[in-house]
């Protein structure tokens, strides 16, 4: 039976150009399109006359593909393989440029198109929005806009993101404030690199009207791939505060921050949190953070739901203690 199927396959590759990626199915269909991902038992197949396609593990007889594609059969361990070609049902042969290694598709955990550091332009980001209006006690009125990109070049990646928030209770302003920040990483090999970051905090309601701080020290990213990305850094930062009635005043301090994201169920679902938490160096503060956590759900490829959560805390700050979070529910795009 084994033989029959690999005369089949060889007929059919010989006979019909392979212009795109193919799934022979169990079932004895055949779909063509772009293999973009591979996760949680399911191929994610990119067509032109369906869109994207998952595919469940245990219905696929073999593969054809002519991308390079990291083959996961752990979480740890991966192979590039610089083709896939068909074999016999429930197995695929990986060609890496030394002896073709057949393997069988229910071992395979993640097939994924390798990121190396090193590479021209990777461009990424999301923008998300959210609009929230209540009528109670008090008519509140909430807008809050929210950016983030990133830039890879070479062995550089550019880090820009920002958000506006601005919110109404009975037509009196309490909340109208911005925030910008760009970092820029130097990698030193795969995982290490080097941070240098500047955020600008623009604030027209409360007492501290301006806040700049610039920080700079090592970081490491764990992985960076289609299914997502997890990075940690450490930091060493100047925070100038500007109040409103003029005064002004200075501090260092550690911080940490992290950054995660995390694709699921075929990249419709991701998981995604960032955040720093700091130490003051002279005392002024116990420990400070900023940080949120939500879900996007991509409704289309390049537009999503979002559910969000964020959270600051300053504990035994000169201005007393700050305890603030907020949750909301919005709309993205994303790149």
């Amino acid at each position: 039976m084994s033989s029959r199927t690999l005369l089949c396959l060889a007929l059919g590759l010989v006979s019909v150009p392979v212009v795109a990626d193919t799934v022979w199915l169990k079932n004895g269909d055949r779909l063509t399109g772009t293999i973009k991902l591979f996760d949680g038992g399911k191929l994610l197949l990119q067509t032109d006359y369906g869109g994207a396609i998952a595919v469940k593990l245990d219905k696929i007889a073999t593969l054809q593909s002519d991308q390079q594609l990291l083959i996961k059969q752990d979480d740890l361990v991966g192979e590039v393989a610089k083709s896939l070609q068909p074999a016999e049902s429930g197995k695929v042969t990986l060609l890496n440029g030394d002896a073709p290694k057949t393997v069988e598709l229910a071992s395979i955990e993640q097939i994924l198109r390798p990121k190396p550091v090193v590479q021209d332009l990777v461009w990424s980001g999301n923008v998300d929005v959210s609009l929230d209006y209540e009528e109670a006690e008090n008519t509140t009125e909430d807008y809050d806009l929210d950016f983030k990109t990133k830039a890879r070049h070479g062995q550089w990646r550019h880090i820009a993101e920002g958000g506006y928030n601005r919110e109404f209770k009975d037509d009196t302003k309490v909340t109208d404030n911005w925030d910008a920040e760009y970092s820029l990483d130097r990698f030193l090999d795969e995982h290490w690199f080097w941070q240098g970051r500047l955020e600008y905090k623009r604030d027209r309601v409360e007492d501290v009207a301006r806040q700049r701080t610039v920080g700079t020290g090592p970081g490491y990213q764990f992985w960076d791939n289609e299914l997502g990305a997890f990075s940690l850094g450490s930091l060493l930062n100047r925070t100038d505060y500007e109040y409103r009635n003029g005064e002004k005043e200075n501090f260092y301090s550690l911080g940490m921050k992290w950054d995660y994201n995390r694709y699921l169920i075929g990249k419709s679902v991701e998981l995604f949190t960032n955040g720093e938490v700091g130490k003051p160096l002279d005392s002024v503060a116990d420990y400070s953070l900023d940080a949120e956590a939500g879900l996007r759900y991509k409704v289309t490829e390049w537009a999503s739901l979002n559910l969000k959560a964020e959270k600051e805390m300053v504990s035994g700050g000169s201005d007393g203690e700050l305890d603030e979070t907020r949750y909301s529910i919005g709309f993205g795009v994303g790149w």
